[in-house]
């Protein structure tokens, strides 16, 4: 099947498991006007841009899922019309298409959030960025460390104890420090306005040799710390370049097209709620050109690190977010399943097709490419402030809080 064939056959599970149930706002690009705050409903979507000229403004609300459902937009078209001409090598650009369901938010992501994606760093950090050391390192470290760290609070008396054996032992890394330590790692992954959405390109530096998906959920946030809704998110990551220096993570994390989000965001109501967001399960599929499938789960129980904590260490006195952010959770998949040769572990490949899916949050599919083959980001802030004041959209919104 061919990469192009492949994302169209995942159209039909881009909702939750609920359908329509839930308060879905998206965003939409409308040839001739421009980008589009939508309402995901059964009967079509729906601009609401009248309303809410953005989506960080609609998440600022007291009561976004309350707006969203109630509002009164004009019909775009249907949700299988407007995924099915998002590709972009089947787009036909007189037609909508969906964006990235975020806008003005700061993109941040945390880091290190489970046990088992914390052992995969040490590995990493080890093995100075060579695929090939992975699988002798990682059996030394699981000796050293062991594999069940589950139930250990990072900053707890134990964790402080388990830190001073490793050093002792001279099994101490930066990232055990932030997967034990009082401080969770916390940093920006991508600019803003740059993420991709679903069945976009999703991309990967073209120098990087070992590298996976990161499937996470990511939680939408206000400026004043509320959290209010969340989506899905692939934090495509370059395991060669961040482990050859910590120093790399901006190089590993930062690339075009390299953090994908999608397909829409779910507002919090009787429906769906943050609880409910402690309870998923994330689940990863990707299929290459050369038939090699991969799957794996990961299990927002089993985090170390609540959501409202890393939320409360990312935002307060000493940083603000005046148009909100949102927040990757981080990931326990750490893929070492061998793709061509034994020991080599897991990489990309051009085409690959990575489905990152969730029952209240629907599923995120994106096709891999090198970052420079991928379409290049030109709609920054300033025309996107252009083009909503050129609509008329920037004076006197109902929704500004």
């Amino acid at each position: 099947m061919s990469s192009t064939a492949s994302r169209h056959a995942h159209l039909g599970r881009t909702l939750p498991a609920d359908g329509f149930n839930g308060a879905l706002a998206g965003r939409v690009w409308r040839p001739g006007i421009g980008p589009s705050v939508v309402a995901i409903r059964e009967d079509g979507v729906f601009d609401i841009s009248s309303l809410s000229p953005t989506m960080s403004r609609l998440a600022a609300t007291d009561d976004p899922a309350r707006i969203l459902t109630s509002a009164v937009g004009e019909r775009v078209g249907s949700l299988d019309e407007i995924l099915a001409n998002t590709a972009p090598d089947s787009r036909d650009t007189s037609r909508p298409w969906l964006l990235a369901p975020i806008d003005l938010q700061v993109v941040k992501a945390a880091g290190v959030t489970f046990a088992v994606s914390m052992l995969e760093r040490v590995i990493e950090e080890r093995a100075r960025g060579d695929a090939s050391a992975a699988a002798a390192i990682r059996s030394e470290v699981l000796r050293l460390v062991g594999d069940d760290l589950r139930k250990l609070k990072p900053g707890s008396p134990e964790a402080t104890r388990l830190k001073e054996v490793l050093v002792a032992q001279g099994a101490w890394s930066q990232y055990l420090e932030v997967g034990i330590g009082p401080d969770a790692e916390v940093f920006t992954k991508a600019p803003t306005l740059s993420a991709v959405g679903a069945f976009m390109d999703a991309g990967l530096h073209p120098r990087s040799t070992w590298n996976n998906p990161e499937p996470e959920v990511v939680l939408v946030v206000t400026a004043d710390g509320r959290i209010v809704g969340a989506t899905l998110g692939n934090d495509v990551n370059l395991r060669d370049f961040e482990g050859r220096s910590a120093l790399l993570l901006s190089k590993a994390k930062d690339n075009n097209a390299s953090c994908a989000v999608g397909p829409f965001v779910r507002f919090f109501d009787e429906t769906f709620s943050l609880d409910d967001v402690r309870k998923t399960t994330v689940t990863l599929t990707v299929e290459g050109e050369d038939g090699f499938v991969m799957e794996g789960a990961s299990s927002i129980a089993e985090i170390s690190r609540d959501p409202e904590d890393l939320v409360a260490q990312t935002l307060g006195p000493h940083h603000q977010y005046p148009d909100g952010f949102v927040l990757f959770l981080g990931t326990m998949f750490a893929p070492t399943q061998d793709r061509d040769v034994p020991g080599m572990g897991f990489t990309h490949k051009t085409g690959d097709i990575v489905t990152i899916a969730a029952s209240g949050l629907g599923a995120l599919t994106n096709r891999m490419k090198p970052s420079s083959s991928c379409e290049p980001w030109t709609y920054g802030l300033g025309e996107l402030m252009m083009n909503l004041a050129q609509r008329g959209l920037l004076s006197g919104s109902p929704l500004i809080p």
